[in-house]
């Protein structure tokens, strides 16, 4: 993809107007649209969340489907992510007065459960969020019933993972430092 073709995509992007309960990301240059997350997807989210707030060392804010921009690769326009979570430590309130796609710097961790499109979180986001230098991505996948952690960022890939079938416990560095129960995803 040219510069020019590269800008137009993004302009386009940026000035879509999404219908209401749809999200639209910009991945690798291909602008994706979603329906919301089923019940599902959305239980387990609630038990990582919940574990990630009652477990962790480190007080942590969360926020669902936070916009993040991330940088842009091989001809395509910065990537538009949305995380199903989003974490960053407290004390750094990036949240706040954030702008709807905000930068990736201080984010501790992004989580994605997986969905109509699994390979887009297998695949292309995890090479966003290593180009981002996000520390930790969490992947749950219900299709594989497993839990992969990638650590490690460099380049365009994470050069650790862990992984843990649903039901085993995985465990999170820090600033998190405890194991993940992973039993309610079954």
């Amino acid at each position: 993809m040219n510069t020019a073709d590269s800008a137009i995509l993004l302009e386009l992007f940026l000035t879509l107007d999404t219908p209401e309960g749809l999200r639209a990301e910009l991945v690798a240059g291909e602008i994706l649209i979603g329906l919301p997350p089923d019940g599902d997807h959305e239980d387990i989210l609630s038990h990582v969340t919940d574990q990630v707030f009652h477990r962790a060392a480190a007080d942590m804010q969360m926020s669902a489907n936070k916009g993040l921009r991330l940088a842009s690769h091989g001809g395509h326009p910065s990537d538009h992510v949305i995380p199903d979570a989003t974490f960053v430590p407290q004390e750094l309130r990036l949240f706040r007065d954030a702008p709807p796609w905000m930068e990736p710097d201080g984010v501790a961790m992004v989580a994605e459960v997986t969905s109509s499109r699994p390979d887009q979180d297998r695949i292309a986001k995890r090479h966003c969020y290593a180009r981002a230098a996000i520390p930790l991505y969490l992947l749950i996948d219900r299709e594989r019933a497993q839990v992969s952690l990638f650590s490690n960022p460099h380049r365009d890939e994470y050069t650790e993972v862990h992984l843990a079938a649903f039901g085993e416990p995985l465990a999170l560095p820090a600033p998190f430092e405890f194991e993940l129960d992973t039993k309610d995803f079954l």
